[in-house]
């Protein structure tokens, strides 16, 4: 029996031999790969931001009385200086004319003290009448004056109040939602909120970075960022910032920082999510997809096909450009990065690539 089963083996020759080799040998995996390039690359970082009015200021009463008419819609547009309510004005104007009624009476009572003062100063220099009589027309004369100068205060303040019945927009923007309506009575003390006015061009963006990428940012030099919405679309036109905070957040360990931003389509709204991107300057490194890229406790590493095997290549990274990792150290021009299957790939795996991705240098800089 041993001796058949040797000489049917033996019958087999060389071919049977490498097919039994062949089935016990491991699969190629089947796995597309990206050719990276070394290019000269914007070094962004992408944060979270949120966009906020460059002003905003809250319209109040500034005088007791009901609305008689409300002059502005809601939401839309409004100038500096537009009427935005009319407070009755009736009250105001009777004031302002009793203010100017007891200015007149002050004033006629000065010219009757100056006469009075004018006769009797010579009568008192020739001794023909007492000097404590001419002192007592002199301090009636004063008296007089100091009556004269209240009564234009109160006519100027009774002018202003008449002023305030007609409530303007102080700024330029977009006009909030009436907290009033027509017939309702204000009180400048307890009541007074009547709208709110944001202006939404240009636009800020607020948002933060750690202490590392903010040291990194004043190092570069950078100030412009721009604003994507949650797809990667572009939003507006590119920004700068105008604010960095000067303390750490103790909390969260973070910069604050704000961004402004051309918005005269208000195509960014205030209290709107955004994406920001800041601009830290130009780098030489490769553009490897953020699905590509696989991070442990030894750090951020990727497959990489040498000799049709698969191999695990550590990679320093510098930021982002758009959705992939701008990798700056590990990569060497022509390597290929593997793109699928990483959960199946052990090192020195066999493996067939499939497809290539090539992303030319040219296309990826011009982002």
């Amino acid at each position: 029996m041993v001796f058949s089963a040797t000489l049917l083996v033996a019958c087999k020759g060389p071919e049977g031999a490498v097919e039994s080799a062949t089935a016990g040998a491991a699969p190629a995996l089947p796995v597309q790969i990206k050719e990276v390039q070394e290019q000269d690359l914007p070094l962004t970082l992408e944060v979270v931001g949120q966009a906020e009015g460059s002003k905003q200021v809250e319209v109040r009463a500034r005088v007791t009385g009901l609305i008689e008419r409300q002059r502005y819609q809601e939401g839309q547009p409004v100038r500096a200086g537009a009427v935005l309510y009319q407070i009755e004005r009736a009250p105001f104007e009777i004031a302002l004319q009793q203010a100017r009624a007891q200015l007149a009476q002050q004033q006629a009572q000065l010219e009757q003290a100056r006469r009075e003062y004018e006769r009797l100063r010579p009568l008192a220099e020739s001794r023909a009448v007492s000097q404590r009589e001419a002192d007592s027309a002199q301090s009636t004369l004063q008296l007089a004056q100091a009556a004269v100068a209240l009564a234009q205060a109160q006519v100027r303040e009774a002018e202003l109040n008449l002023s305030y019945t007609t409530v303007t927009a102080p700024i330029a923007g977009i006009s909030g939602r009436s907290l009033k309506s027509e017939g309702a009575l204000v009180n400048p003390s307890t009541d007074s909120l009547l709208t709110t006015i944001t202006q939404v061009d240009p636009i800020w963006v607020r948002f933060a970075l750690s202490e590392a990428e903010v040291a990194r940012l004043r190092q570069s030099g950078g100030t412009q960022v721009r604003l994507t919405d949650a797809q990667g679309a572009p939003l507006l036109g590119p920004g700068k910032l105008n604010f960095a905070g000067s303390t750490v957040d103790v909390s969260l360990g973070t910069v604050p920082l704000r961004a402004e931003f051309a918005n005269p389509q208000q195509r960014v709204l205030p209290g709107q999510f955004v994406k920001a991107h800041v601009e830290l300057g130009r780098v030489r490194g490769f553009l490897v997809p953020q699905s590509a890229v696989m991070q442990n406790e030894q750090g951020r590493m990727v497959w990489v096909v040498r000799e049709g095997q698969a191999q695990l290549a550590p990679i320093q990274t510098g930021g982002w450009h758009g959705s992939d990792w701008v990798v700056t150290g590990g990569l060497k021009a022509g390597d290929q990065v593997i793109l699928n299957n990483l959960m199946k790939l052990r090192p020195g795996a066999p493996v067939t690539v499939q497809a290539a991705a090539t992303a030319p240098a040219a296309s990826a800089a011009s982002q």
